[in-house]
């Protein structure tokens, strides 16, 4: 039995990154010997061990064959007599595809650190082709090394177009989609992802309605920039889309509710926002109820940092209308309900009187 790091540890390591997960591999061992040794299994596909005292996911050395359609349909083959060559050949690209033993010796059996050193992205194997997922993967990862230099290799954009060709990216469930998705905007250079994508086809597969609205590509940097979180980036990359469109995004790729609504209301309102020093009270009262700004403020405020990070994207020096916007609900929300409570007031009599209060509230504000 022999024991490694494989995968994304080895490469952080020689790229300098910190390490964060582990992925180790067992070659030459059996799931009874495993289990002998205290590991306890949790894989579904093929046989994964949990370590009796850390925890740490343990997997058996495995080939894989291609059995069905999607990222999913492939039947997969452990036993001791599987090498290490032999799993590493099956992952997706070479700097993913190597290995180091107790001693840190590194075994590199398809050359991933001179592809970490040239900065290349490239595919193992032929097999590439076969799973659809890794169209993804590969642009998420041109996002993530983006600022190390990381570019993708020509025959490998050429294997993901193929695979984009084929329709095999139709096979992709929404929740394994979104995850690559949701894991590529958190990355520092988001917009890496959505232009490998479509240099492959696979845009016009995964998301058509984004192919003639690039230009959110510089919001969605911008935000990236400001380090925003997931539901305002996602918002800043459907801002320049119909409503129709935003909905079926949202929808095909069942966006958590947070990012789902944050990207509707962007959509309606960043216009307003955009001429929020010109907008009457009555306008302004309007939106902040709209956004709820109440119960929910942060959520205004991410919409006001979505609209900047478009602004700023698209080359204007500033954002004047941010800090107007925070002020409008600063004093929408300071109305003290109390004497209106106080006075008798109930039901719709009080809702309109509050209503009325911060009407008022809005215009000292716009005044001064």
């Amino acid at each position: 039995m022999q024991i490694y790091k494989v995968g994304g540890a080895v490469r952080d390591r020689l790229l300098g990154r910190a390490v964060s997960d582990i992925d180790w591999l067992v070659v030459g061992a059996t799931v009874e010997q495993m289990q002998a040794k205290g590991f306890r299994p949790v894989g579904a596909d093929f046989p994964v061990f949990l370590h009796p005292r850390t925890g740490e996911e343990y997997a058996l050395a495995r080939t894989e064959r291609k059995s069905g359609r999607g990222y999913g349909g492939f039947t997969f083959h452990a036993s001791p007599d599987v090498t290490l060559e032999q799993d590493l050949i099956r992952r997706d690209l070479t700097i993913n595809a190597m290995a180091e033993d107790e001693h840190g010796q590194l075994y590199d059996p398809y050359q991933g650190k001179a592809d970490l050193e040239s900065r290349i992205l490239r595919h193992v194997s032929p097999a590439f082709a076969e799973d659809p997922l890794r169209v993804l993967r590969v642009a998420r990862f041109a996002a993530r090394y983006a600022p190390l230099g990381f570019h993708v290799a020509d025959d490998t954009l050429a294997l993901m177009r193929q695979i984009s060709e084929s329709g095999e990216l139709q096979a992709l469930t929404a929740e394994r989609s979104w995850k690559e998705i949701e894991r590529a905007l958190l990355e520092s250079e988001p917009q890496v992802f959505f232009e490998v994508l479509e240099r492959c086809g696979a845009l016009h597969e995964l998301m058509p309605e984004l192919e003639h609205s690039l230009e959110s590509l510089a919001t969605l940097q911008q935000a990236a920039q400001q380090q925003q979180p997931l539901a305002v980036r996602w918002a800043c990359l459907l801002r320049e889309l119909e409503p129709a469109a935003i909905k079926a995004l949202n929808q095909r790729f069942k966006a958590p509710r947070e990012c789902q609504e944050l990207a509707v209301l962007v959509g309606e309102f960043a216009e307003k926002a955009d001429s929020a020093l010109s907008l009457t009270p009555v306008e302004l009262l309007e939106m902040l109820q709209k956004f709820d700004v109440y119960r929910r403020p942060q959520r205004f405020e991410d919409f006001i940092a979505a609209c900047e990070a478009a602004a700023l994207g698209h080359g204007q020096p500033g954002y004047p209308q941010a800090e107007y916007l925070r002020g409008a609900s600063a004093a929408a929300r300071n109305v003290d309900v109390q004497p209106l409570v106080r006075a008798g007031l109930t039901g719709q009599a009080l809702g309109e009187a509050l209503k009325g209060e911060r009407l008022s509230a809005l215009k000292a504000y716009r005044i001064g």
